[in-house]
């Protein structure tokens, strides 16, 4: 039957939905919701810090704040808000119209946000997670409180969704390009989203197995961390930077994508080098998966290890510092328009780049030894994330908003927001290097008077501020454009998803696209009509029916994970069976999804 028709209150649509745009706007608004909480803990901790000796919150609140801080922002703040844009974008750049796996698509979202809620809810139920957002062992297996129970299955459910979601997307890439689409037509945001999935591909379960373990540790009494009972601590340092260093690049590569997409568009290029754009970006994603001892050179894992893990870490450096020059090929004699997101684009670059010298400095394993567990460590990671994956979020979001939702933001006010932020980024963090080098410790609640750290912390709080005020403005920007209605294709686009009306039609491509060449669209423009060329005739679509299971799904392992922190096994039984008996029904249930119709088509297109 078709549900085309069906009448479907707004909630129920967007609970069952399983359109990959809706999907993208709901990772958009949750990770945005996330990203605004991980901000309030660090201003609360910046607060604690602008003056020596402050108590403004206590010690153990401080360590909860900057456990769930870091946790926060990594797995539930800008993995999500690059998952929105890879779910709204990918499909459309390569011409497809729909994921591979809906029904998937859906589940990982409502187990990121499940497991999200979960770590969050133990702000509220006996104290949040306290041991660093990377809960080593011995301290999160045996000295914390039960934050550490929800940080384990918060983690396990948000990062079953990922692992979910990135398999959808390697699937959807390979398997369903438009005719015509090679794999080096590919846009870059399409290549690096594709990299950064299989990243978490190989990344993700190392992750789960070093949750498990804890989890079996602390919950079941096994003893894989006891070094009395024969267990090894450093086990945890390894699963978890397995994990954790390829993460880096699974929020950056996106990132790349994104500066590529804008700074071709606004300097009117073709992104320059791009075949040596997709070889690096290749080279990047095994390099950064090969180099996770770095984070431990401090350990005693021996001389030898550390310098080969310093080695490779450098050699990083050597094709992140070619797109860094192909960026700015790019740009030099184009046409740049100074837009807000092309500001972003051209900002990150010294931002990044300054992040990235710091990273050699750190990837020195004797100079290591003086940098690690200060605070140059914190500015020179800041300076990697917010000054590669934030600028590149803000930037993704000022381009493709008006795809998204038919709208574009203020420019004006975007212009203001995007000076404020990164005078507060740099105020904020630049100083940091120096706190470090002066040797105030990462992680502790306060600090001394007159060592020299009073005037530089108090300038890092100010820079702070500077950054939440911009943020504000961000979200009244977002309020106040609504009116402002887009085109269709308000910059002028090269790729696949400007040749579509606005706003999106629910299939996507009435015709599949036919690519001719990279920038498709820039190329039909050039070349051809202006309009997609369809590479087959007009015909009904098929599309796959919404689902509640997904909600359902993830709302039993929710359940399971109370009966698994406070040991009542009933509830944790109860939750099982939810999850598993949805799996049941979606395994013998029938489901062929719906037609649109040709005439409905027609008559969309026509009005569009």
């Amino acid at each position: 039957m078709s549900q085309a028709y069906a009448k479907k209150s707004v909630l129920w649509d967007w609970l069952t939905t399983v359109d990959h745009k809706k999907i993208g706007i709901l990772y958009l608004a949750a990770g945005g919701f996330f990203f605004a909480l991980g901000g309030l803990e660090a201003m609360l901790m910046r607060i604690q810090l602008m003056f020596p000796e402050l108590g403004f919150v206590s010690e153990q609140t401080f360590n909860e704040l900057l456990t769930m801080h870091g946790t926060t922002m990594i797995f539930l703040a800008a993995m999500p808000l690059l998952f929105g844009f890879m779910n709204y974008i990918v499909p459309l750049q390569i011409g497809a119209r729909d994921v591979a796996f809906p029904f998937l698509n859906s589940l990982g979202f409502w187990l990121f946000l499940a497991g999200g809620i979960l770590l969050n809810l133990s702000w509220f139920l006996g104290g949040a997670p306290d041991a660093g957002w990377t809960a080593y062992t011995p301290l999160s297996s045996a000295y914390s409180g039960t934050g550490i129970d929800y940080y384990v299955l918060g983690l396990q459910i948000s990062g079953a969704g990922t692992l979910i979601a990135g398999i959808n997307f390697l699937v959807t890439i390979i398997n369903m390009r438009a005719p015509g689409m090679s794999m080096m037509r590919m846009p870059l945001f399409t290549w690096s989203s594709f990299v950064a999935s299989a990243l978490i591909l190989f990344a993700f379960p190392a992750l789960t197995i070093g949750l498990l373990l804890l989890m079996l540790e602390r919950l079941f009494g096994a003893t894989y961390f006891a070094v009395d009972m024969g267990g090894n601590v450093v086990i945890w340092q390894h699963l978890f930077w397995i994990f954790g260093h390829p993460e880096v690049y699974i929020l950056i590569l996106p990132a790349f994508g994104i500066f590529s997409e804008v700074l071709a568009t606004f300097s009117k290029k073709r992104l320059f080098g791009y075949s040596a754009m997709v070889f690096a970006t290749l080279i990047i994603g095994f390099l950064g998966f090969m180099v996770w001892a770095h984070h431990m050179f401090t350990v005693g894992i021996g001389p030898v290890a550390n310098a080969i893990f310093a080695v490779a870490t450098m050699a990083i450096a050597v094709p992140t510092g070619i797109k860094i020059f192909n960026w700015l090929f790019t740009m030099w004699g184009g046409r740049i328009q100074f837009t807000t997101a092309n500001l972003f684009a051209i900002g990150f670059i010294p931002s990044f780049v300054m992040g990235g010298v710091t990273g050699v400095m750190l990837a020195t394993s004797a100079a290591n030894y003086q940098f690690h567990d200060t605070y140059f460590v914190v500015a020179h990671f800041h300076y990697v994330i917010i000054g590669g994956v934030v600028l590149g979020l803000f930037a993704g979001a000022f381009y493709w908003w008006p795809r998204m939702f038919g709208y574009k933001l203020n420019e004006t006010l975007g212009k203001w927001f995007f000076w404020l932020f990164l005078f507060g980024f740099h105020l904020t963090f630049f100083v940091q290097h120096f706190v470090g080098l002066m040797g105030m410790p990462r992680r502790v609640a306060s600090y001394l008077p007159g060592q020299g750290l009073d005037g530089l912390n108090l300038i890092s709080s100010v820079g702070a501020f500077f950054m939440a005020v911009a943020f504000l403005l961000f979200v009244w920007n977002v309020i106040v454009s609504v009116k402002n209605k887009a085109e269709a294709d308000p910059w002028d686009g090269r790729t696949l998803e400007w040749g579509i009306p606005s706003p999106t039609p629910e299939y996507n491509f009435a015709q599949t696209p036919l690519v001719r060449e990279l920038d498709a669209l820039w190329y039909e423009k050039m070349h051809g009509n202006g309009k997609l060329k369809a590479a087959e005739p007009l015909d009904d679509i098929h599309m796959p029916n919404g689902s509640i299971l997904p909600v359902i799904m993830s709302i039993g392992l929710f359940i399971a994970s109370f009966g698994l922190i406070y040991h009542v096994h009933p509830v944790t039984i109860i939750g099982l069976l939810i999850t598993f008996g949805c799996m049941f029904v979606r395994s013998i249930k029938e489901d062929h999804g719906y037609h649109i119709h040709k005439e409905d088509i027609q008559k969309e297109e026509g009005a569009g």
